[in-house]
C-alpha cells in the first residue's frame, strides 16, 4: 500500500484528490494539511511514502515545508502541485530535492500514475515537461562537471545519458537490449556514485553540468 499525504489550502481540492486516490486498492490517503506548517506535523506523524505538496499556501509555503521535510531522516518523496507548467518555484523545489511536479488540473489517471511512478522510482513524472522546465530555468553557464562523474563506467554514462532524457527503465531496457533489472542496477549505482536521491535529481544534475 502506497501511503499519501495531501497538502493544499483548498479543502475542496483536497477532497477531490482524496476521492481519486482512495478509489485505488494500492493507494491510501493517510493525512491532509492546509498549509506547510501543518504539513510538517502531519507528515512526521503519518510517515507517508509520497506527499502531494501545493507550492503556494499561507503560513508556510510548499517550498519551505519541502525543504524542512527533506532534511528529515528517511524523508518521503515530495511531488509539487502547481497551476502552470513553467513554474520557476517548481524548478527551485526540484533542485532542492522534490521528486517532480504535477499540474493541478492533471487528469485523475495521470495523477495516479505519477504517485506510483515516483514511489517506484523507475521513471520521471512528465519527463518532457520536466526537461522543458529546466531548459527554461537552467543557469546561464553550466557548472564544472564534478569528479564523481568521471567514476562512472562507459556503460553507466550511456545509461545516465538516456535517463537524463527522461527515459524510463523499460524504455532504456528496450533501447539497449538489457533487462529492466539490469537497468535498475545501473541506475542505482549511478545515483550512489553521484550522491543523487532519485531520477529527477539525475535530470537536474545533467542540466546543471551541461550533460543534458
Amino acid at each position: 500500500m502506497i501511503r499519501v499525504v495531501l497538502v493544499d489550502d483548498q479543502a475542496l481540492f483536497r477532497a477531490g484528490i482524496r476521492m481519486v486516490v482512495d478509489s485505488q486498492p494500492d493507494l491510501e490517503v493517510v493525512g491532509e494539511a492546509a498549509d506547510g506548517r501543518e504539513a510538517l506535523a502531519v507528515v512526521r506523524a503519518a510517515r507517508p511514502d509520497v506527499v502531494l505538496m501545493d507550492i503556494r499556501m499561507p503560513v508556510m509555503d510548499g517550498l519551505a515545508a519541502t525543504a524542512e521535510l527533506l532534511g528529515d531522516p528517511d524523508p518521503p518523496r515530495v511531488v509539487m502541485l502547481t497551476t502552470f507548467d513553467l513554474d520557476e518555484a517548481a524548478a527551485r523545489a526540484i533542485r532542492g530535492g522534490a521528486s517532480g511536479f504535477l499540474l493541478k488540473d492533471a487528469d485523475p489517471e495521470f495523477l495516479l500514475a505519477a504517485i506510483r511512478t515516483v514511489h517506484a522510482g523507475s521513471a520521471v513524472i512528465a519527463a518532457s515537461a520536466t526537461r522543458d522546465l529546466f531548459a527554461r530555468f537552467a543557469e546561464a553557464a553550466p557548472r564544472p562537471v564534478p569528479p564523481a562523474y568521471g567514476e562512472l563506467t562507459e556503460r553507466e554514462r550511456e545509461i545516465f545519458a538516456l535517463a537524463a532524457r527522461g527515459l524510463s527503465n523499460a524504455e532504456i531496457a528496450a533501447r539497449e537490449y538489457l533487462s529492466e533489472a539490469t537497468v535498475k542496477t545501473h541506475i542505482s549505482r549511478i545515483l550512489t556514485k553521484l550522491a543523487l536521491r532519485d531520477r529527477v535529481q539525475l535530470v537536474v544534475f545533467a542540466f546543471e553540468h551541461g550533460l543534458a
